[in-house]
């Protein structure tokens, strides 16, 4: 479970950087940029939390 979560967190950090370099490059217009960032960072924070805090028995 925890490894899906770290796949769909990681696919959320991707849309979140990955289109700004597009855009830098002028291969992705800047409305559609708006869009990817936004799910990027849903996905990130809505799945990032549960495997990034470290249990309470690993410390």
């Amino acid at each position: 479970m925890k490894s899906v979560l770290k796949l769909i967190s990681y696919l959320g950090l991707a849309l979140s950087v990955v289109p700004s370099l597009l855009v830098f490059s002028g291969a992705m217009e800047f409305e559609n940029h708006y869009n990817y960032m936004s799910v990027g960072m849903v996905l990130w924070f809505a799945t990032a939390i549960f495997w990034i805090k470290p249990d309470q028995h690993e410390m």
